[in-house]
């Protein structure tokens, strides 16, 4: 059934992008989670928030049915407060809310219409929304870490051939 499918990949891809996020704070300081080189950035620590709201108003809310007690200007205007253990637990606990909420959903509920943040669309969109959200920031903090680490990350390094041995 195509609509178990949807709500299983969709689960693991937003644990999937989660983990990547998770490896990039666990190779960085506070200082840099929370580095602003302008006012115009976010920093990874800003889009940890960010997506932890983002999933809880869309997955919590709209296809859970939880309250909706987001505070979306709060996620932009912190600048610290938390270490990196702290949003690591944080984007964790949201994670397996959400993957559980999206796991147990009844498919026969996809279509059906939810309003968040005055936009009306189904439950498959509020879920569809937050598994694209996730893998957008996921690649804004892979590059910002990249950038702070001038590593590469390796999660796909299992893509690439092996090297041809070299003859003398």
């Amino acid at each position: 059934m195509i609509e178990k499918e949807f709500l299983k990949f969709s689960a693991d891809k937003i644990e999937q992008q989660a983990r990547h996020i998770e490896d990039c704070i666990g190779r960085l300081n506070d200082e840099q989670v929370w580095l602003r080189k302008s006012e115009n950035e976010n920093s990874i620590g800003n889009l940890v928030l960010h997506l932890c709201g983002n999933a809880r108003q869309w997955i919590g809310y709209g296809v859970g049915d939880l309250a909706d007690q987001r505070d979306r200007d709060a996620e932009f205007a912190a600048r610290g407060g938390l270490g990196t253990a702290q949003l690591t637990e944080r984007l964790k606990s949201t994670v397996a809310e959400a993957a559980g909420i999206i796991r147990s959903f009844d498919p026969a509920r996809l279509l059906e219409k939810v309003t968040i943040q005055n936009y009306e669309v189904t439950k498959m969109h509020a879920i569809y929304q937050v598994v694209q959200h996730f893998s957008q920031h996921a690649g804004q903090i892979m590059f910002i870490t990249k950038l702070l680490t001038g590593q590469d990350l390796g999660y796909f390094a299992h893509l690439n051939p092996p090297k041809a041995a070299r003859l003398p």
